[in-house]
């Protein structure tokens, strides 16, 4: 059974509005507190209050403090959630909202991520908001947050840079493939912390799923809107499997949401873009890969490009973008049909190699093949044949270890 919580940004969403949401929902609020307050810092109080928002009931959050910072490298903060002992599911989500506002940050004022000063962000309140989330969707064992299309205002909203537009820019960089939809209000509805957060949770971006709904809940803004309720919807249930379509592929069921992520380049060397790949690999993407091209004036090129989850872009991006110097980068929303598979062990020469196993096809790891080449002496192409040899003759006498 998967459990879902599926937003429902229609007024847009910030830190305590998602926070208000899943406390609605059920996510009881002094479980929440307790694991907020593994974190250690100290100052602060955290209340949730029932309040009327455009006649819909919703829960608004308020955090107390008498912290005077205003503003803490990207780096201090990962190290308090590193030292408070989150459970390793929340502990992920929270550093992964951080790291993809310290990248977007990062980006676009000129300096490395870890050096980044967030200001509003940085401050407890926010603090609170962002590991309050990830908490409340722990409470709830919550195994995978889905979203619909994220609501932006317009106009302009004073920051600790001065006056910047609305979307502000950090909340565009880390919504990259997402579906976003403009709105008429004045407003920043949609705040870089509530952007970070669907960012780094979102697995799947699109309409309600089927679901066997369990509870729903409303997280208040600050204040009331002409025309809307100024809240955030949250869903929480179980996946109904029984009501999705079967098999995997084109015109069947929905395939997953994922996000390529591209750039042209012409003065790169072979062995950088060897490196490129890695680091895109080790940043989170699915899949990366090289494609020839010839540009303007005949110059030959390469596009280089990494698939992954909506919620990595803001992260792959600037890892893609840094590693190549490209000037710029372009996304667009893909679906992909996996192939189930499992990953088998097998033994060759006293060590283990994984075999991914897919419906008629099974292929043994090449790193671990490498491996296991480089320490017997064995031609790396005749290890990858004893370890698939071995896995069908497992295979097919289950009672006979796999070696």
């Amino acid at each position: 059974m998967t459990r879902v919580a599926w937003f429902q940004p229609f007024a847009g969403i910030a830190g305590d509005m998602a926070l208000g949401a899943l406390i609605d929902a059920g996510a009881d609020v002094d479980e929440v507190r307790a694991l907020v307050r593994q974190l250690p810092i100290e100052g602060w109080a955290l209340t949730a209050e029932p309040v009327l928002r455009g006649g819909i009931a919703a829960i608004d959050v308020r955090v107390e403090t008498d912290d005077e910072a205003t503003h803490r490298h990207a780096s201090s903060i990962l190290a308090m959630v590193d030292a408070a002992g989150f459970p390793d599911r929340m502990a992920r989500r929270v550093r992964d909202t951080f790291e993809a506002l310290a990248a977007v940050e990062g980006r676009l004022h000129g300096i490395p991520p870890a050096d980044v000063h967030f200001h509003e962000v940085g401050a407890i309140d926010s603090i609170v908001d962002v590991v309050g989330t990830c908490a409340a969707l722990e409470v709830l064992d919550v195994d995978e947050v889905q979203s619909g299309s994220v609501a932006t205002g317009t106009g302009t909203v004073e920051s600790a840079h001065g006056t910047i537009p609305v979307p502000a820019p950090a909340t565009i960089a880390l919504l990259a493939g997402a579906p976003t939809h403009g709105t008429d209000v004045a407003a920043e509805l949609t705040t870089p912390t509530g952007a970070a957060l669907l960012a780094a949770t979102v697995t799947t971006w699109g309409p309600m799923p089927a679901l066997v709904v369990e509870a729903a809940g409303y997280g208040a803004g600050d204040r009331d809107l002409d025309g809307r309720p100024n809240v955030t919807q949250v869903v929480v249930g179980t996946l109904d499997r029984a009501g999705e379509a079967t098999g995997g592929g084109p015109g069947r069921a929905s395939g997953q949401p994922m996000v390529t992520l591209e750039v042209n380049v012409d003065d790169a060397t072979g062995e950088t873009l060897a490196h490129a790949l890695a680091r895109c690999l080790e940043a989170g993407a699915r899949d990366a890969w090289v494609t020839p091209i010839v540009m303007k004036k005949g110059r030959p090129a390469h596009v280089v490009s990494a698939l992954c989850d909506p919620s990595a872009v803001a992260v792959v991006a600037e890892v893609l973008t840094s590693e190549t110097g490209s000037l710029g980068v372009r996304a667009h929303t893909v679906q992909r049909w996996s192939a189930a598979r499992t990953m088998d062990e097998v033994v060759v020469d006293g060590h283990p190699i994984a075999v991914k196993v897919t419906a008629g096809r099974a292929k043994a790891e090449h790193d671990d093949a490498a491996r296991v080449a480089a320490a017997t002496g064995r031609p790396l192409r005749e290890v990858l044949a004893l370890a698939e040899a071995a896995w069908r003759a497992a295979d097919a006498d289950p009672s006979e270890p796999a070696s």
